[in-house]
This record gives structure tokens, C-alpha cells and sequence, in this order.
């Protein structure tokens, strides 16, 4: 079982980046995916989360009206668009899945993928 992220990089404030992340091992079929990130010195925080069968979707407010989160679960793939980035949103993102869960609490999440750095700097 494992999930990989992807994505990440170095983009300026204001630009855009999409981050992936593929499941193997597992059908996404039964399992939401939510986001979470990382800021050095920082707590692991909730971004977004989407529900086990694509129609519904949960954001943090610090992220609403610039992120959405997709999945599609034939392809056992689900995305994060990030758009009007901010330094702030500097940090480790992570993808994790949940056996039906609802919401972005961390310890809802049964497995996680690695991690991808998103650096937002002029």
C-alpha cells in the first residue's frame, strides 16, 4: 500500500501549482483523500478533503475560493489545484486516505503518502 505525491516546487506568490496523488496497492474506490501541510516549526494542519465518492469536498478557510481538490477513482489518482499563492501556503503537503472518512482530522487517515515540498517565494 502506498500513496505518492507529486507536484511540488518553487512558484512564485500569486502563481499556481497541482499536486497528485496515485494510490497503489488499494482501490480509491472506498477511501477519501484529504490534504494536509506542514510549515517548518509548524503543526500538521488540514487543507482540504474529498469524499470516497468524488462529490464532496471540504477546505480549510485559509485555502477556500484558491484550492479544489478532485479525484477520480477509476484512475486511482486524486489532485489538489492550488491557484493565488501565498508565502504562507509555504510547506510539506501531503496526501492520506481514509476508509470512508468524513472531515480532516488526522487521525481519521490510514495512510499517507510522503510528502511533497511547495515553496512559494519572489
Amino acid at each position: 500500500v502506498q500513496l505518492q505525491a507529486s507536484g511540488g516546487g518553487l512558484v512564485q506568490p500569486g502563481g499556481s501549482l497541482r499536486l497528485s496523488c496515485t494510490v497503489y496497492g488499494f482501490t480509491l474506490l472506498n477511501y477519501a483523500i484529504a490534504w494536509f501541510r506542514q510549515a517548518p516549526g509548524k503543526e500538521r494542519e488540514g487543507v482540504s478533503w474529498i469524499s470516497h465518492g468524488e462529490s464532496r469536498t471540504e477546505y480549510a478557510d485559509f485555502v477556500k475560493g484558491r484550492f479544489t481538490a478532485s479525484k477520480n477513482n477509476a484512475a486511482n489518482t486524486a489532485w489538489l489545484q492550488m491557484n493565488n499563492l501565498d508565502p504562507e501556503d509555504t510547506a510539506v503537503y501531503y496526501c492520506a486516505a481514509g476508509w470512508g472518512t468524513e472531515g480532516l482530522a488526522l487521525s481519521d487517515y490510514d495512510y499517507w503518502g510522503q510528502g511533497t515540498l511547495v515553496t512559494v517565494s519572489s
